[in-house]
């Protein structure tokens, strides 16, 4: 009988030690997610806006906070659903660099006054002018993001087969490699005006020039990935009788994939400079000419605004892209 009270009083002693165990690990998730220095930069975002301003125009306060505000309940929502504590360290990093660049653009445009307004327009200005243009900015993003993929999807088509191809053979594959380090150290802007003479539109120009900004690297990436396959994989293929075409597309392709995608990933970089140059020489739309048109007439809100969305606009892309280049790299994890 002493035996199963005691038994009985230790589980229960076990019970209770582990659900304070449970409640303390909750506790202890609960202030990981929630209570961060993230959370703390937002309420001095908030308390900053309430400090009386220096400039003698509207600083559109109330933009600034509820941009804020929108960003902090997104990252509450996000806190509570990212389960990788890598990914959620990263997502709120970026938070609180944000949040902390619009405390130092605040205090040192609308409070203290410290830049010259005319070209460091305070945030909550630049956050009304970017509302006020949405329909101007949607359509210049349009504009640039689909020259981008015309020249930058060409260039892939050509490249990649073509790569494969001449590196399979190793000696058009030594003459090539030498070829396109020579014809892609050339800068493909400097081909804009011999477009301009030949081209029928800006348009197509532009396309061109993104055409050459990605196909060289590409046909390098796609040349030195082939060149590098491990024989051992080329000798089990041809034990199972392949033909070539078989074997180029469904035992070397995928083996250089890692290659082809360091040469897509300069390709895309590259192109994202070059289009903005090339909108800002002579286009009539696109995030380029939309900067360049208004730091012309001294509009920095504007210029502002337009640097602003070509930096969302590269990081999102940058982002899908990285996305689908570990999904088609999967196998190797």
């Amino acid at each position: 009988m002493m035996n199963t009270q005691t038994k009985s009083s230790v589980s229960r002693s076990g019970s209770f030690e582990n659900n304070k165990t449970e409640k303390s690990k909750t506790k202890s998730e609960i202030f990981r997610r929630y209570f961060r220095v993230v959370h703390a930069l937002f309420v001095v975002l908030m308390l900053i806006q309430f400090l009386p301003d220096q400039l003698p125009t509207e600083t559109y306060a109330s933009y600034v906070i509820w941009f804020a505000v929108g960003v902090e309940i997104l990252t509450l929502v996000f806190s509570a659903f990212i389960k990788k504590p890598a990914a959620l360290n990263l997502f709120v990093d970026i938070i609180a660099f944000i949040y902390g660049l619009l405390i130092l653009w605040t205090l040192a445009t609308a409070k203290f006054n410290v830049l010259k307004a005319a070209l460091f327009p305070p945030p909550g200005k630049v956050f009304w002018q970017f509302i006020g243009d949405y329909d101007k900015i949607f359509t210049n993003i349009l504009s640039s993001v689909g020259i981008i993929l015309q020249g930058y999807l060409l260039a892939l088509a050509v490249a990649i087969p073509l790569g494969l191809f001449l590196g399979w053979s190793a000696r058009l594959g030594s003459a090539a490699t030498y070829i396109s380090k020579f014809l892609g150290a050339i800068p493909p802007i400097v081909y804009i005006p011999y477009g301009i003479a030949l081209l029928p539109t800006f348009r197509s120009v532009s396309v061109f020039v993104i055409f050459l900004a990605t196909f060289w690297p590409v046909l390098a990436g796609t040349m030195s990935g082939v060149m590098n396959v491990d024989k051992k994989t080329i000798d089990s293929a041809k034990v199972l009788n392949v033909n070539k075409i078989t074997m180029l597309f469904s035992v070397i392709l995928p083996a250089s994939l890692q290659q082809i995608f360091i040469g897509c990933n300069q390709g895309l970089t590259v192109s994202f400079v070059l289009l903005t140059s090339a909108e800002m020489i002579g286009a009539q739309s696109g995030l380029g000419y939309y900067i360049k048109n208004y730091s012309d007439f001294g509009d920095y809100t504007r210029t502002i605004v337009g640097l602003i969305v070509v930096g969302i606009v590269i990081v999102m892309i940058s982002f899908l892209f990285n996305r689908i280049q570990k999904f088609l790299l999967r196998w190797k994890q």
